[in-house]
């Protein structure tokens, strides 16, 4: 897909890895939107830097443990920005270590993650199909839409300090693959699984050495690599549809 002229959004685009996946579709030409919930000043700064790129960016306020929210979402895209030809369902949340484990199980915050990690995802692929696949009268352009999910690539390996949120990865990780059935041959649906890009906050030095130690190429990752895996399969991924891409250092070879 050539980015020149085309519309992504994106979801928890204001920050980390979200913020580094709209530079990089910026970059390349592309208008964005910008989901965000909470960050309000970083998706106006953001937004700002964009414009400075000679792009047009919008950000879009919505909270998508709401699902009254998330229609709302792609179709602000559209009226503001004209269309929608890629859509990066970037969002999630990850419990702090032990609040999400066996000893701690909530119900309801298992809920929250599957609905902000998993439901919303497919819930905006099925109302983006329309903007994205060609063969739809909404749809302006006759590349085919494409859908990324950022997915993880710890999921089949899950630590049982986050059960529920490597539960929903790993679910997400199986849409991707029957979306990318269920949307052929109109919409190319594939995943990212990043490894370490940005380690959270509450992790000490010992952790993040613990964690890097066991990478085959022993460092850590950054958005960067992971934003430059989105463009690569939006923009030379023509041919490929129902894959997840490692971006990890090598650690899902161990």
């Amino acid at each position: 897909m050539q980015l020149e002229g085309t519309v992504a959004l994106v979801t928890g685009g204001a920050k980390r890895v979200g913020r580094a996946i709209v530079l990089e579709l910026a970059g390349g030409g592309c208008d964005v939107g910008i989901h965000y919930h909470t960050s309000r000043d970083e998706a106006e700064r953001l937004a700002a830097e964009v414009a400075d790129l000679g792009r047009r960016a919008v950000t879009i306020r919505a909270d998508l443990n709401d699902p009254a929210c998330w229609a709302g979402i792609v179709e602000e895209t559209v009226s503001r920005l004209e269309r929608l030809d890629i859509l990066v369902n970037n969002a999630a949340i990850f419990p702090g270590h032990g609040s999400d484990s066996v000893e701690a199980f909530d119900p309801d915050l298992w809920e929250r993650i599957h609905r902000i990690n998993l439901l919303a995802p497919m819930a905006l692929s099925r109302f983006a199909k329309g903007h994205l696949d060609p063969a739809s009268r909404f749809h302006r352009s006759r590349d085919s839409g494409c859908i990324i999910n950022l997915c993880d690539a710890a999921s089949d390996r899950p630590g049982p300090g986050h059960l529920g949120y490597f539960a929903s990865k790993a679910a997400l990780a199986a849409l991707t693959k029957g979306l990318a059935r269920a949307m052929a041959p109109g919409v190319r649906v594939n995943g990212v699984a990043p490894g370490i890009a940005v380690f959270p906050d509450d992790y000490d030095e010992e952790t993040r050495r613990r964690l890097t130690d066991v990478v085959p190429l022993k460092r850590e990752g950054s958005p960067k690599d992971v934003a430059k895996a989105v463009r690569f399969l939006v923009e030379h991924g023509d041919y490929i549809t129902g894959e997840i891409m490692a971006v990890d250092g090598g650690r899902s070879l161990q």
